[in-house]
C-alpha cells in the first residue's frame, strides 16, 4: 500500500486575502507592461507588500503570471459552462453575450492580458487551450448544434459563432483606447455595444419559422 499524500495546509484568511491582493496588482502590471516588461518589484510596489513578503506566496514572476492567467480563465469560462442545453437557445446565448460584455466592461485588464498571451503563442497556457478549453468549447458547440438540428436556431457553424462572440465582446476591452477615442463616453459606448451585439447575433440566429 502506498502512503497517502498529506493534505495541503489550509490557507488562513490573511493568506487568502494577500494572494488576492497580489494577483490583482499583478494583473494591473502584466496587462500594462506584458510578461517580459514586468518585474516582481513593480508588482510588490503596486500591491503594497514588500518583495520578500510577496515571494513568500509566489516564488517567481512566472508563478505569479500563470496564477493570474488561471484565475482569469476560471472567471471567463464560467458563463460558457453555464450555457444550458435544456434552456431556450436565444435566452442562453443572450445571457452569455451579456456576461461577456460585463467582463469587458468591469475587467478590461484581464482581457488584454489574455490577448497578449495568445499573441505571443500562449507559452504559459498552451496546454490548457488544447485540453480543458477545447473540451469545453466542443461540449458547448455540441449544444448549439443540437439546437440547430432541432430547428431552434438558424444553421451556423457553432465554433465560429463562439469565436465571433469572443471577438466582438472582447474588442471593447482589448481596444478600449480606440473605442474611447472614437465614441468618447465609455459607459454609453458599452451600453450601446451590448444592445448592438444582441441585435446582431440574436436576429441572425433566430429562425424565421421556429420549430413547433
Amino acid at each position: 500500500m502506498t502512503a497517502e499524500k498529506p493534505a495541503a495546509p489550509r490557507k488562513t484568511r490573511i493568506q487568502t486575502q494577500n494572494e488576492e491582493i497580489i494577483l490583482a496588482a499583478a494583473l494591473e502590471v502584466f496587462s500594462a507592461y506584458g510578461f517580459r516588461g514586468s518585474t516582481v518589484d513593480q508588482i510588490a510596489r503596486t500591491c503594497g507588500l514588500s518583495k520578500p513578503n510577496l515571494l513568500y506566496y509566489f516564488r517567481r514572476k512566472e508563478d505569479i503570471y500563470v496564477a493570474v492567467l488561471e484565475h482569469t480563465l476560471q472567471d471567463w469560462l464560467e458563463p460558457l459552462r453555464a450555457v444550458d442545453a435544456d434552456g431556450d437557445p436565444i435566452e442562453e446565448i443572450s445571457r452569455y453575450i451579456r456576461a461577456k460584455m460585463d467582463m469587458s466592461r468591469e475587467n478590461p485588464e484581464a482581457s488584454r492580458l489574455f490577448a497578449n498571451e495568445i499573441l505571443h503563442g500562449a507559452p504559459a497556457i498552451g496546454q490548457f487551450l488544447k485540453g480543458p478549453l477545447k473540451d469545453l468549447v466542443d461540449e458547448k458547440a455540441g449544444v448549439i448544434q443540437g439546437w440547430i438540428d432541432a430547428g431552434r436556431l438558424n444553421a451556423i457553424d457553432p465554433y465560429h459563432l463562439i469565436f465571433a462572440i469572443w471577438a466582438t465582446t472582447q474588442h471593447y476591452a482589448d481596444f478600449e483606447v480606440q473605442v474611447g477615442a472614437i465614441l468618447g463616453n465609455r459607459a454609453h459606448a458599452m451600453k450601446d455595444a451590448e444592445a448592438a451585439l444582441l441585435a446582431l447575433f440574436i436576429d441572425g440566429m433566430r429562425p424565421k419559422h421556429p420549430a413547433t
